[in-house]
């Protein structure tokens, strides 16, 4: 997000989290100083193979509180990054996925980032607006919880409510964190539909 009168009517919905892109490739791409009123709302930043300089720098000027590596980031780069950091300030690894996911790749990350994302893996980064193979996180191994992302609509509620059924009936609820919807909520690059993600949000938890 990037308008500040569209952060505020989407702050007034009380979103856990609200992005914010410093990747230059980005349409999205956040240039100005944007403010958070809510302090309940995690500020969260969205970086792609950047500099670690530079996310401490943007970390700073916009008071982020989670940062979102979705980028080629290794996990020494994630270890020395969260060594800089505050430690309030959560560190979000984003990952690739379509038809097949290889887990194991998780373990290096794991006693380095506090959350995984699942994102859908596409030529470019982010607001592809397709789901992948949600059946794949039935085979999560990991102890980390991660954030659902890619393509979410308010078409896929009942897709969510069954994954997070199958999640709550085999004791592992805690791992499926929340959701990071974009692009099917858009009414230009940056810019969300208050009304349609009340109605997300409202389905959601009916």
């Amino acid at each position: 997000m990037r308008d500040q009168e569209n952060i505020n009517k989407v702050a007034d919905l009380h979103p856990d989290y609200l992005g914010f892109i410093f990747f230059e490739g980005s349409p999205r791409y956040v240039s100005e100083t944007v403010e958070v009123k809510d302090p309940a709302i995690r500020k969260t930043g969205v970086f792609v193979d950047a500099s670690g300089a530079f996310v401490l720098e943007k970390a700073e000027e916009f008071k982020l509180s989670a940062i979102q590596l979705h980028g080629n980031e290794s996990k020494d780069y994630c270890r020395a990054l969260k060594k800089k950091l505050s430690e309030e300030i959560q560190l979000i690894k984003v990952f690739g996925v379509k038809d097949e996911f290889e887990f194991s790749i998780l373990k290096d990350y794991e006693e380095v980032v506090d959350l995984f994302l699942f994102d859908t893996k596409g030529k470019n980064k982010g607001g592809h607006g397709i789901t992948f193979n949600w059946e794949i996180l039935k085979k999560y191994p990991s102890s980390v919880p991660f954030f659902l992302s890619g393509g979410i609509g308010v078409e896929e509620v009942p897709a969510i409510k069954d994954l997070y059924d199958y999640f709550e009936k085999n004791k592992m609820q805690h791992l499926f964190y929340g959701l990071d919807v974009n692009s099917r909520f858009e009414t230009a690059p940056g810019v969300k539909d208050p009304e349609k993600l009340k109605i997300f949000k409202d389905r959601l938890l009916s």
